[in-house]
């Protein structure tokens, strides 16, 4: 089964509340968006964004330039939908980052749960060719996947664990690690997965 048929049986199947990396509020990504103090006009892509309310609460923070995309067309329906009228605000895009020309650079690449299911070198260096010729210089990176103790699989399929070096080494070339912090996120069945979240600023290119 393909990458693309595997994430539609999900997002058909699943309510987004049923997945196991849910978060009513993404409060970490925010803390760490509201950080940088980005001016509302900035750009911002969500990679892997699917049904995430990352872009529901950047609208409410005044944010006006937000890119979501994701290789599920049904899990971006159903962002749009829980946003109503206010998804005519955010440019929504079926794709896979690792083949995908976006044809503009953003301030900031923001990742929660993509990048560690490039587990074969040959994505990574695809998503990171991609990320590379995507953020502006200057720009900002927050990539969040398992931690040192998180889980081996996720949702049927393998995954990367990172450590905080670790994640600096495999973003070498294109970002230099800036903080870092380690959280347990409760799933929605009540298990805990460890999670990595990482600042990078944007190698200039």
């Amino acid at each position: 089964m393909s990458v693309a048929a595997h994430w539609k049986e999900v997002w058909t199947e699943k309510d987004p509340e049923e997945v196991s990396w849910f978060e009513a509020t993404p409060g970490i990504s925010l803390e760490m968006i509201d950080a940088l103090e980005l001016p509302a006009e900035a750009p911002i892509l969500d990679v892997g964004g699917g049904a995430s309310s990352l872009a529901g609460e950047l609208l409410d923070r005044g944010h006006s330039d937000i890119t979501v995309t994701d290789i599920s067309g049904e899990a971006l329906a159903r962002e749009r939908e829980a946003l109503g009228e206010r998804a005519r605000d955010v440019e929504w895009l079926v794709a896979d980052v690792r083949d995908h020309d976006f044809g503009r650079r953003f301030a900031l690449w923001h990742d929660r749960a993509l990048f560690h299911f490039m587990t074969d070198t040959g994505d990574r260096e695809a998503y990171l060719a991609t990320l590379a010729r995507s953020v502006e210089p200057g720009g900002h990176l927050i990539v969040a996947g398992f931690g040192p103790d998180g889980p081996t699989t996720c949702s049927g399929l393998p995954v990367s664990r990172y450590a905080a070096d670790e994640l600096a080494q495999a973003f070498e070339g294109v970002g230099r690690l800036v903080s870092s912090r380690l959280e347990l996120h409760r799933t929605p069945s009540g298990g805990e997965q460890q999670f990595l979240y990482a600042l990078l600023a944007a190698t200039r290119r």
